[in-house]
């Protein structure tokens, strides 16, 4: 007789507007049977993601459901399901995104992790139907992910959709959260799961990678990381001086958080140059880039760059609504073996 999984891990789904994804996604984690909790925060959607949410209950008793009056932020939302939920270990799941069949198993099935992650297929919303049958299989290759490799992996390229190691979603240990009283930092509404793997990272969490595949990813043309405020990009060059000036790092790390600080401080540069000249005109954003000639290199690359974009071949594929094929594409490369069944 086969003994039965252990259910040890809550499933956290920070959901906002929803109402047309978040039942795949709750399904996709009540299927899984290590799953004992499944807590959905809604954070004051004005659409049906409640009805949607509590219309996929399977009666088991293991999905809450929790709304919030006034919009908090995804990192506030996490927080709450954490403080509220019980079991020992945590998986972060997006209200677009599924689990694909087995995956808290095979994350189980390794040892010696604080923060486990496995690979994330991108996929085109006209293929969620089959995607199955197109998923690769890969080899685990189990590797550890040290402090500089996940602040470089997070540092964009052109032409990359989605392609920073930031969007993995890891399960995570809660005796090493409370233990070094980590959580979400609720000012960061982009980059919230960056600044909280980081700074585990710098106190010493293991963190594995396996690059089997067990997370889907939804990839929509109007997806929310293309709708982040240009405060949040300056909230998170500012989460980098954080821990930069709190945390006791080697030079080669305080190296690497200072190129992440230097990517993300450009990317600000650029849109706060281009909100002066949509608000006040040409003049007026000029004047701001001449009166700060520190970011004049990057508000100047930035613009050359998005000027001769479409002379350069995408590097990733693209969804169908940008115009792509929606092939599925995989963060993590590597030997595939076969595809599944």
């Amino acid at each position: 007789m086969t003994a039965a999984a252990p259910t040890n891990v809550c499933v956290i789904i920070a959901a906002k507007n929803a109402a047309d994804t978040i039942g795949r996604a709750i399904r996709s984690a009540l299927a899984e049977p290590e799953a004992a909790e499944i807590i959905v925060i809604d954070d004051a959607s004005d659409d049906g993601t409640i009805a949607a949410a509590r219309a996929v209950d399977d009666g088991s008793g293991r999905l809450v459901v929790v709304r919030f009056e006034e919009n908090r932020g995804p990192a506030a939302a996490r927080n709450h399901a954490i403080a509220i939920s019980q079991s020992p270990l945590l998986a972060v799941l997006d209200a677009d995104d599924f689990f694909l069949p087995g995956r808290l198993r095979g994350l189980l099935a390794h040892d010696d992790w604080d923060f486990i992650a496995d690979n994330i297929a991108f996929v085109d919303a006209e293929q969620v139907a089959n995607i199955r049958s197109k998923i690769l299989r890969f080899a685990a290759t189990p590797r550890p992910l040290d402090l500089i490799g996940f602040v470089d992996g997070n540092i964009s390229q052109r032409g990359v959709r989605r392609g920073e190691i930031g969007f993995l979603k890891p399960l995570m240990r809660r005796s090493f959260l409370d233990k070094h009283r980590l959580r979400y930092n609720e000012t960061l509404r982009l980059g919230e799961d960056y600044e909280l793997y980081a700074r585990a990272l710098a106190r010493g969490a293991r963190y594995k990678i396996i690059h089997s595949c067990g997370y889907a990813a939804l990839v929509r043309g109007n997806s929310l990381s293309g709708r982040h405020r240009t405060i949040d990009l300056k909230r998170l060059y500012e989460a980098d001086r954080n821990i930069l000036s709190e945390q006791n790092l080697t030079s080669d790390e305080r190296a690497a958080f200072r190129r992440h600080e230097r990517h993300v401080r450009a990317r600000y540069e650029l849109r706060h140059f281009l909100d002066l000249k949509k608000q006040g005109g040409l003049a007026s954003a000029l004047a701001y880039a001449f009166s700060h000639p520190a970011a004049l290199p990057a508000i100047a690359g930035g613009i050359l760059a998005d000027k001769t974009e479409r002379f350069r071949p995408a590097r990733s594929p693209a969804p169908v609504a940008l115009g792509g094929a929606g092939e599925v594409r995989y963060l993590l490369q590597g030997p595939a073996t076969e595809r599944t069944e």
